[in-house]
């Protein structure tokens, strides 16, 4: 059959894989991307968007369309035999430079049915119904067979097909996967109960029966609860659920969702294969899904690693650029999979017997992770961190916004914040933005902010030389 060329390859259509197509399809990368369901996703799984994936989805202009639909919670509380304990939205409260400051609760399958129609509109629709058979890697190109017999032939294939990834068990990625004895019921339904519903995350404790109450959107609710064994049925998780509510009751007026998901640990040993096969999502990390971080870690995977392929295919840059997507995603998937490991054992061990006190004491100790707001990349003080948001006086200061409003993910953006007399000699994937702003966190200060709206490197208005240096290094150059 004919072999078809694109710049990409990309193996599973959930958020992840949805969220790379689209990404690329934004920087005028041809995508091909394949799935074995039907479908976008209709219910279950993934239940919250933290701040910084909603500052991400704004820069793509995902988040109107998303934003509308979901129920913002930014507040714990803990419930203990009956009885109200205590409530707190510090971790929240505190964010510098967010204007989100709390989940959007929403589940997955409005973020894939979003993308997924976004990529219609961009024809580059999901080929659905098709599975991978094989995938080779020569010096220059990588050859993809699907299972319509069809053959093709790209310069970058991306595995995010998920935590039983096909990409990564054909290239033998070592991924050893560790079990706790820990098995959850989740279910998602609309309720009916006596207990006073609000908008905020609730965590019950009754003797050993650990639940969690997620509001959602709509009518729905979430229960996550704690079981241990292997066999359950609904009926005896809504058991639990009311023994741990207890004076309180609730019955399921609709159950729409109902799962069982045993907790697991892991991270891909590589990101990659040949610098020219990637892996991103749960395809190389996975965890617990307690504190919300599966969804929100893998998109900021696509993010991070789609601009640094624009960079290789459409600026020049070097393929050595593509490997920053490990040195820098590993880490952070490895402090999530410490975050979501205290969070779900401390629901099953507690020295006093306080595991729900307990839990909200590490959700707050591990806000940066849960948030999103604390990821970083390297110690720099200012470098691989996040760009602060914030109002700003623009164009001539007539119009007031925000300073991730101008960003735009196919460019490299360089803030300057008051009156640079050095001349500027830029590549054409840098645009400038002047800001006479006297009252910002980058006060007389010159910010190169990489697309993927992480500071890449600073200077003062009167030495130009850091942001030079970092514009003409060999991983920004075009190769000759």
């Amino acid at each position: 059959m004919s072999s078809p060329i694109v710049d990409i390859v990309v193996v599973g259509a959930g958020p992840v894989g949805l969220a790379c197509a689209y990404l690329a399809r934004l920087c005028n990368l041809q995508v091909l991307i394949v799935d074995k369901s039907a479908a976008p996703l209709q219910v279950g799984r993934a239940d919250a968007l933290n701040a910084r994936t909603l500052q991400l989805l704004e820069i793509v202009n995902l988040f109107d369309g998303l934003h509308s639909k979901g129920k913002p919670c930014n507040t714990s509380s803990v419930w203990a035999d009956g009885e109200f304990v205590s409530r707190q939205s510090t971790w929240w409260e505190s964010l510098e430079g967010c204007f989100h400051k709390h989940f959007l609760m929403l589940g997955q399958s409005f973020v894939e049915q979003s993308l997924d129609e976004k990529l219609k509109d961009m024809e580059s629709a999901v080929r659905r119904n098709t599975s991978v058979s094989d995938i080779n890697v020569t010096d220059d190109l990588c050859t993809t067979t699907l299972s319509t017999g069809e053959v093709i032939t790209s310069r970058f294939v991306i595995g995010a097909d998920g935590s039983r990834s096909f990409v990564r068990n054909l290239f033998n990625v070592p991924f050893e996967v560790t079990h706790p004895q820990m098995i959850w019921a989740v279910l998602d339904g609309v309720i009916e109960t006596d207990f006073v519903k609000v908008p905020e995350i609730i965590v019950f404790q009754a003797e050993t029966s650990d639940v969690a109450w997620i509001p959602r959107e709509g009518d729905l609710d979430r229960f996550y609860v704690r079981m241990d064994i292997k066999d359950f049925t609904a009926e005896q998780a809504i058991a639990k659920i009311n023994r741990a509510i207890f004076p309180h009751t609730l019955r399921f007026k609709e159950l729409v969702w109902f799962s069982q998901f045993s907790v697991k640990e892991s991270v891909a040993e590589h990101y990659s294969i040949a610098d020219k096969v990637f892996l991103a999502g749960d395809a190389c990390h996975i965890h617990s899904v307690n504190g919300g971080q599966g969804l929100n870690t893998g998109l900021a995977d696509a993010f991070n690693l789609m601009w640094k392929m624009n960079m290789v295919l459409n600026c020049g840059a070097p393929r050595e650029l593509l490997r920053t997507y490990e040195q820098e995603r590993k880490p952070v998937a490895m402090g999530v999979i410490e975050t979501s490991g205290e969070l779900v054992r401390t629901t099953k061990y507690s020295n006093s017997g306080t595991h729900a006190k307990d839990y909200i004491k590490v959700v707050e100790r591990r806000a940066g992770y849960i948030t999103g707001m604390g990821i970083h990349y390297g110690e720099h003080e200012l470098h691989g961190t996040r760009l602060l948001d914030f109002m700003i006086h623009h164009n001539a200061g007539q119009v007031d916004t925000r300073v991730y409003s101008l960003l735009d993910y196919r460019f490299f953006t360089l803030l300057i914040f008051g009156d640079c007399q050095v001349e500027l000699d830029l590549p054409p994937f840098v645009k400038v933005i002047r800001i006479n702003e006297e009252a910002s966190p980058y006060t007389n200060q010159i910010i190169l902010v990489r697309p993927d709206s992480y500071i890449a490197m600073s200077s003062s208005l009167t030495d130009v030389s850091a942001i030079t240096a970092y514009l003409t290094s060999p991983l920004c150059q075009p190769t000759t």
